[in-house]
């Protein structure tokens, strides 16, 4: 599949599993499951696809921003819900340092209150440089990578979860953990 498709069919799954599941008259479960073969039947009534074409968006993407159950009955945005559900993951130990990529605009705001989750369940890091450049770009040009210390938040006693597809996941980064570089 080519990467504008895969792209614009990713997008469309985004908002139903993530952000506005009764835009397609699906429900998701307490853990953001749905049916996937009542998935693709929404998705249908507004984008061409079929079967194979879900499995590619969930295998093929580099993000890995959806999953299936074992035998592909039901499927779920691995993290990045604006919608309320439990993704059912166990606090984890985070690496020392963890990476937030924004642009330059947000860098007073973040100075002052921190990273907050927003619309979303949590707040976003990565653990290396590229992926946080990568979240960056989504913003625009001028980048600004922030490094976290995970590791102080921890003896803190914040909260760390590793989504299914590798995104560290916390609350709240207050501005006393984060170094500000570019």
């Amino acid at each position: 599949m080519d990467s504008k498709r895969l792209k614009h069919i990713s997008k469309t799954m985004s908002l139903a599993l993530r952000h506005k599941p009764e835009l397609f008259g699906i429900v998701l479960d307490k853990n953001g499951w749905t049916d996937t073969q009542k998935l693709l039947e929404a998705l249908k009534k507004k984008i061409e696809l079929d079967l194979t074409d879900l499995q590619s968006v969930v295998f093929e993407n580099d993000k890995q921003r959806f999953a299936f159950n074992d035998d592909q009955t039901r499927i779920r945005a691995s993290q990045g819900h604006s919608v309320s559900i439990d993704l059912d993951l166990q606090p984890t130990q985070a690496p020392p340092i963890l990476l937030h990529g924004t642009v330059q605009k947000n860098k007073e705001s973040i100075q002052k209150n921190g990273l907050w989750k927003g619309k979303r369940n949590h707040v976003h890091l990565s653990k290396d440089q590229e992926t946080a450049q990568k979240v960056a770009l989504r913003h625009g040009k001028d980048l600004l990578i922030l490094q976290i210390d995970a590791k102080k938040m921890q003896e803190e006693g914040f909260l760390f979860f590793l989504s299914q597809n590798g995104v560290w996941l916390t609350d709240h980064v207050p501005s006393r953990f984060i170094v500000f570089s570019s």
